[in-house]
């Protein structure tokens, strides 16, 4: 199959005002699993680089507070260095402690702000970051498959907020759960939620991908 028949003969785009409403959905759906934490829990570690959970929900209340025009002078105060513009953002959007973090998240649910217009990134921050909390805590809940579709989509077709393009190069990836289908070459195959966080880099996944093209995804999605 190739890459133009799969990405527009199977896998369909929102509306975006459809993906507004999904990334409301799953931020609120997030926030209220968060409630019931524990504060050892909200120190857990995440999958997200070295930041706990905790942080990790004050960097999505960051990415839905910020325009194009101060994402611009952050990213140049910190000479194009995304880290540290995230290091920086997050540490402004945390709260004093957990509660003050979950409220501030719960402000922008319904936020329209983005730094750019490309809302399937924005759908796809909440659902890779929501599983980067929700797999190591052990909570079962997972973000709405078609939500999961269009960010699927959106990962494989380029290099923006992660290297989704990059990952998927020469490979054939199947979702086992819906319509997503894209590429040519050795297949993958694994539920569309594992194909986005192995796209996202997040390995911890691809050990529920199988194929014979299963291998070179999880090194490319570990490098």
């Amino acid at each position: 199959m190739s890459d133009a028949h799969a990405s527009i003969g199977t896998v369909e785009t929102m509306p975006r005002a459809d993906v507004w409403a999904a990334i409301h959905r799953e931020r609120a759906a997030l926030a209220d699993e968060l409630a019931g934490l524990t504060p050892d829990q909200w120190s857990t570690p995440s999958l997200c680089g070295q930041w706990t959970v905790e942080e990790v929900v004050a960097h999505l209340t960051a990415a839905a507070s910020i325009g194009p025009v101060r994402w611009i002078r952050s990213m140049l105060g910190a000479r194009f260095d995304a880290d540290l513009h995230n290091q920086r953002r997050m540490l402004e959007h945390r709260g004093a402690d957990p509660a003050e973090t979950l409220a501030r998240f719960r402000a922008v649910i319904t936020s329209t702000t983005a730094p750019s217009g490309h809302t399937p990134a924005w759908l796809g921050e909440v659902v890779v970051h929501g599983q980067d909390i929700r797999r190591p805590l052990g909570l079962a809940a997972t973000p709405a498959p078609t939500a999961v579709n269009e960010v699927a989509r959106f990962f494989a077709a380029r290099d923006f907020t992660v290297s989704g393009r990059t990952i998927r190069e020469g490979l054939h990836l199947v979702a086992t759960d819906g319509p997503f289908d894209i590429g040519a070459g050795p297949e993958v195959r694994g539920t569309t939620l594992a194909l986005v966080m192995a796209l996202a880099g997040r390995d911890d996944y691809c050990a529920e991908l199988t194929g014979e093209g299963a291998a070179t995804l999880r090194s490319r999605a570990a490098g």
